[in-house]
């Protein structure tokens, strides 16, 4: 498993713990009690300023930047962090692969996907399914990231 595909599985159970939450995450780097706490899932790119675009028009909000090799998304409860495949290689070779994960998904919490669906339209070059809901009574749709990360955008509803 490619350090990429890792850590966007681990987005991927921050998303639905943080919608479980009873209060934001604190900012702390402490944690309570023995478990782990996850806080930031980080995207290994070729192409950093394209990712850090996309996912600012996507999110609506501005990255953290730290030089050209890095940047973070704060999203609440976690960040999202877009690091340059060059500088994860010089920092720990041979661990990343840059653009290749098929594995795991990053979920996002979204007031309404129908509308996200609308905004996103002129933003998003590969959609994999429109807004559709699921049987368990979320509201989904899914595109990919210019480097073709899955990406879901959802919404908590009651099943019919």
């Amino acid at each position: 498993m490619t350090r990429n595909a890792f850590v966007t599985g681990l987005l991927v159970a921050l998303a639905a713990s943080a919608s479980l939450a009873q209060k934001p995450a604190a900012t702390s780097s402490k944690t309570e009690g023995t478990t782990p706490v996850l806080r930031n899932a980080c995207l290994i790119t070729k192409d950093v300023a394209r990712l850090v675009d996309f996912y600012s028009r996507v999110l609506q909000i501005s990255a953290k930047l730290s030089g050209n090799d890095y940047a973070e998304f704060h999203t609440g409860a976690t960040v999202l962090a877009v690091f340059s495949a060059d500088a994860q290689e010089k920092y720990i070779p041979g661990s990343a692969q840059a653009a290749s994960n098929k594995s795991a998904i990053l979920e996002f919490e979204v007031a309404n996907v129908d509308q996200e669906y609308s905004r996103l339209k002129g933003v998003v070059k590969d959609w994999v399914k429109p807004p559709t809901t699921q049987p368990w009574g979320t509201r989904s749709l899914y595109f990919r990231d210019p480097d073709g990360n899955l990406v879901d955008f959802y919404a908590c509803g009651k099943k019919n």
